[in-house]
Order: C-alpha cells, then structure tokens, then sequence
C-alpha cells in the first residue's frame, strides 16, 4: 500500500475509531474542535460588546465581531483593524494565546498517535517495539 493510501486508511480509521489509538485521536479532535466552536462564539459576542461604540471601529456588529474572532482563532490575518478598547485587546491577545495552545495541543495529539500507530504496527508484523 502507498503513503497516500495508507494516510487515506488512517483517516478513515480514525472517523470510524477502528482502534483504541484511532478513538483517542478522534475524541481530541471533536473536543478541541466543539471547544472551539465556543470559544468563537463568545470571543465573537464580547469583543462586539467591548468595540461598538469605539470611534473608527470596524467592528459594528455581531457579525463583524464573529468574523473579527473566527479570523483570530484561525490565527488568518483580515482586513480589520485592530480592537481599539483595552478590553477589546486584550481579548484579542486572549485569543490569539488560545489558537496557540490549539495548534501545539493538536501537534502533541498527532504525534501521540503517530507513535502509538507506529508501535501497533510493529506488534502486528511480529517486529518488537522500541
């Protein structure tokens, strides 16, 4: 089997838990993931809260204030400016502290799994794990 397949196996394995290993990964994914989702939500509601009223803002609306965090969290650079209110930066350097964590969580749980499947599959070709 190729790399590309094989990766193409893995991920299915891990979207059906074929394995305990492939679970673990898809349980951190879903939760980081759903976390997220949260995180945007009220990032997106308080940072509207905190800039709506500031002169020159881009931020007016629920809306804008949603795309303003989701642009963050996603750690993509927008057209917006920066928040103009203390809170509003400091919510924003919040932000941009957890889309960090995120990203090194995530790097932590794929290299987890990698070495983990990386084991399994020397015990199923009969070679023995370092």
């Amino acid at each position: 089997m190729g790399p590309l397949a094989r990766a193409g196996r893995e991920i299915v394995d891990v979207a059906r838990a074929r394995t305990t290993t492939h679970r673990h990964l898809r349980e951190r994914i879903v939760a980081m993931f759903a976390l997220t989702v949260v995180v945007d939500l009220v990032c997106g509601v308080l940072i509207f809260l905190c800039e709506r009223h500031a002169r020159g803002t881009d931020i007016k609306t629920i809306g804008g204030g949603l795309f303003f965090s989701s642009a963050q969290l996603l750690t993509v650079s927008s057209s917006m400016a920066n928040p103009l209110t203390a809170a509003g930066r400091l919510l924003d350097v919040g932000m941009e502290a957890y889309a960090i964590t995120v990203v090194a969580a995530l790097a932590g749980s794929f290299g987890a799994f990698f070495h983990r499947r990386s084991a399994e599959r020397e015990r199923a070709e009969g070679r023995v794990a370092r």
